[in-house]
């Protein structure tokens, strides 16, 4: 297939590409550092500054949209805001405004959401069919899944990928975990009772590519692994993983004081279940967090 991915340079859309192109696919990759693209994807990868050049007479037969900055590195101001709404929303809108006006068009798009989609409902879990929440992820999720549907009004099919906490060795989460884990300087997060619903990337990259060829697959899928765990138990699990030991914690009034609104993001959680991957016949090569930690953090 011709599969045009944006945001391929990312976490995710690395690997997917690594395995995309196993299975003898031709990829394009959207990037707004176009000459980074051959190195961190793969030589036989073409590169597109703009989707501007995803002009009617341009062919792909499936669209893999992962776009987006990321959502915890800066405070939200209103201007930072706007931007995580454009890189996800805006340019959502304008991919699928791409894909009608093309001569032919995709016969899927798989397109990047999150499972920030949820509300925190505490101990409840949560799967495909629950609600929306209202803080400013959730709406950000609700309108950027808007946008991709928008598709299938195109005769195209559109799966929404919820993903939850990607565990990777090569950045992501656990970077930012880690270094503090190794000098015996883990912590839980305030009281530690909030879910982390969490993904080994294999996983996730391989829900990806089931979803990509299953042409009966559309709507809603929560890429997450079937065991969320709190964030005491994923603290405790890290630690041990790195053989530390990580007894104290990080009250919530600092989190909150030092983060300001996002700091949801680490006192919420949601306790998500993937019942639609479960269904499909989905396995998952890493069920528990102790394998998965394992696994990414072997030497």
């Amino acid at each position: 297939m011709r599969i045009l991915i944006t945001g391929g340079t990312g976490l995710i859309g690395r690997q997917l590409c690594r395995v995309l192109l196993a299975e003898g696919h031709q990829l394009t990759v959207l990037s707004r550092r176009p000459a980074t693209v051959a190195a961190k994807c793969g030589t036989a990868v073409q590169a597109m500054a703009s989707l501007a050049e995803y002009s009617a007479g341009v062919c792909f037969d499936a669209v893999i949209n992962l776009a987006g900055e990321p959502i915890a590195d800066q405070s939200w101001s209103e201007k930072r805001k706007k931007a995580l709404r454009d890189s996800r929303v805006e340019l959502t809108h304008e991919l699928v405004d791409r894909i009608a006006a093309a001569q032919c068009k995709p016969a899927v798009l798989l397109s990047a959401s999150a499972i920030g989609f949820y509300a925190d409902r505490g101990d409840l879990a949560q799967d495909e069919s629950a609600l929306a929440g209202h803080d400013f992820p959730a709406k950000l999720c609700v309108d950027w899944e808007a946008a991709a549907l928008a598709a299938e009004k195109l005769g195209v099919r559109v799966c929404l990928l919820r993903s939850g906490l990607v565990l990777s060795r090569d950045g992501g989460l656990l970077e930012r975990m880690v270094p503090p884990f190794k000098l015996g300087m883990g912590a839980r997060i305030g009281n530690g009772r909030q879910w982390m619903s969490w993904i080994h990337i294999d996983d996730l990259v391989a829900m990806l590519v089931k979803l990509l060829h299953d042409e009966n697959a559309s709507g809603p899928y929560n890429l997450t692994a079937p065991n969320p765990v709190s964030n005491a138990e994923f603290t405790t699990t890290l630690a041990e993983t790195l053989h530390r030991s990580a007894r104290i914690a990080a009250p919530a009034s600092l989190i909150k004081f030092t983060m300001g609104e996002r700091a949801c993001l680490l006192l919420e959680g949601q306790r998500i279940l993937p019942s639609r991957m479960t269904e499909s016949g989905y396995q998952f090569a890493f069920e528990s967090l102790a394998l998965a930690l394992g696994n990414v953090l072997a030497k």
